[in-house]
């Protein structure tokens, strides 16, 4: 009975959340995006695998390398005015799992970016019009989503990242996630992480070794809060 129960309330959930697609209004691309903190709020309180988490809480050990709180990224200014990086729960739950195995290996993870509001993919892909690199605005990013994270493996040791084919948001072919002219170690690490990740339910982005989006991605809307109103 309790089985049977449980089982109404998923269908429940699921029905919600495929009302508000239907009711919610689209934007001029024909996209559903969450871009009110109240709107995302109540997704959230229905269910709590929508919840946006801050990463630097919910794995302490971990090291953020935030560019676009800077200008140190291609896009040549700040994009963020926090120096922050969220996931939904299950991407972040699988990250910290990622996190305590690689923990027993002397490893740890370094985030460059996780989720990201989809105003900033428009402004990203209206300067440099890239589609391999960039996502388009009218399919939005699964950083949108807050199941994509870009990140690379570091020495717990000494705090340093490991040797990798490129630097984050290198817009080269040394970038793709199976170049092969690289030094031995170089290639190691990246199979490293990409080997971790996959095993933890995410996929490496085939251009960008250090993208890898979760697995259920698609379960989530696409979302435009900024992160100064998910640390309310």
């Amino acid at each position: 009975m309790k089985r049977f129960y449980f089982c109404i309330v998923i269908l429940f959930l699921f029905l919600s959340l495929d009302i508000y697609s239907q009711n919610a209004v689209k934007n001029k691309y024909g996209l559903v995006v969450v871009d009110n903190y109240k709107e995302y709020k109540k997704l959230s309180d229905a269910d709590s695998t929508q919840l946006l988490v801050d990463l630097e809480k919910f794995i302490p050990s971990i090291k953020l390398e935030i560019h676009y709180a800077t200008s140190d990224n291609f896009f040549k200014e700040p994009v963020y005015n926090l120096a922050k990086a969220f996931l939904r729960l299950p991407a972040a739950i699988a990250l910290r799992e990622v996190q305590a195995e690689l923990k027993k290996k002397g490893l740890g993870i370094k985030i460059f970016d996780g989720y990201r509001p989809y105003s900033v993919t428009v402004r990203f892909f209206d300067k440099l019009h890239d589609t391999v690199f960039l996502a388009v605005p009218w399919r939005g990013s699964r950083h949108n989503r807050g199941c994509a994270v870009d990140l690379s493996l570091i020495s717990l040791k000494t705090g340093k990242e490991l040797k990798m084919p490129t630097h984050f948001d290198d817009f080269t072919e040394k970038a793709h996630s199976e170049y092969k002219n690289l030094p031995k170690d170089v290639i190691k690490n990246r199979e490293a992480l990409r080997d971790v990740m996959t095993k933890h339910g995410f996929k490496v982005y085939p251009d960008e070794w250090w993208h890898f989006d979760f697995n259920e991605w698609q379960k989530f809307e696409l979302t435009d809060i900024p992160f100064e109103e998910l640390i309310k």
